[in-house]
């Protein structure tokens, strides 16, 4: 929505169509006359379009019957936001949005007004060089809707952000490897189990969870404990709960659960 946003801005009547209720599909079918690639994309959607339209003229959605031996894959089933967006879309799971940009801005002066966004000499080359990054990405698994309201454990939250990687046993690759934390002139091994229960509840608080937001986070932030030791490289959080905000920092030993005899 964002991209169609840019290249609607301003665009010249002539480009747009007088006629077209979709400007960004005039848009696509000018350039696909004078630029190949932006020509495969429209033959692309014009298919999809048509499956989408065939799908819909079936009884009950059942699918149309096809030939034995066929290998055309089952029409996709496309949501009513990528139908919308359907230019933008295929041209990004194609890989080739960025290309089909840094064209319009090439010859911007065909399809655009002076102060169009794509004209500028910094904004438009700017545009297409953002596209290059998420042109470069595989569109194999969209996220569903109810992605957005599943937050995941902290013991998974804990996994990815590891900082150095995992150092544990491999066997179990769902279970999150134990810390491992020695807690030096203890009393007895009550204490100390205590002390890696507290740790990891720590550890885990360094991360999203259902009690605290992570609002900011980063890693190898050096502290100086003492003005005769060496500075300490730790991990810096921000988290916010329903009254407070809280500054945590914990070194890197403690969190790669290779803390030892260290004091």
């Amino acid at each position: 929505g964002v991209v169609e946003a840019c290249l609607l801005h301003m665009l010249k009547r002539r480009a747009a169509g007088f006629l077209r209720t979709d400007k960004v599909a005039a848009l696509f079918t000018k350039v696909g006359k004078t630029y190949a690639v932006a020509g495969d994309i429209c033959k692309k959607v014009q298919e999809l379009q048509q499956q989408v339209e065939s799908r819909k003229n079936q009884p009950n959605g059942q699918e149309p019957l096809k030939r034995q031996g066929s290998t055309t894959s089952k029409t996709p089933v496309l949501t009513p936001q990528a139908i919308k967006h359907i230019w933008v879309r295929t041209a990004l799971i194609e890989k080739v949005l960025d290309k089909i940009v840094q064209y319009i801005v090439d010859n911007c002066s065909k399809y655009y007004e002076k102060e169009a966004l794509l004209a500028d000499p910094v904004c438009g080359p700017i545009l297409a060089s953002l596209l290059v990054g998420p042109c470069a990405l595989e569109y194999t698994k969209l996220k569903t809707a109810d992605h957005y309201w599943t937050d995941p454990s902290a013991d998974e939250l804990v996994q990815r952000h590891r900082i150095h990687g995992v150092h544990g046993r491999q066997d179990s690759p769902s279970k999150r490897p134990a810390l491992g934390i020695r807690k030096r002139h203890s009393s007895g091994s009550t204490s100390e189990d205590r002390f890696a229960a507290s740790a990891r509840e720590y550890v885990e608080s360094l991360h999203q969870n259902s009690r605290t937001h992570l609002l900011y986070g980063k890693n190898n932030v050096l502290v100086q404990p003492k003005d005769d030791l060496e500075a300490i490289p730790g991990y810096l959080s921000l988290h916010q709960s329903a009254d407070s905000l809280t500054l945590k920092w914990t070194p890197n030993q403690l969190m790669n659960g290779t803390l030892g005899d260290s004091e």
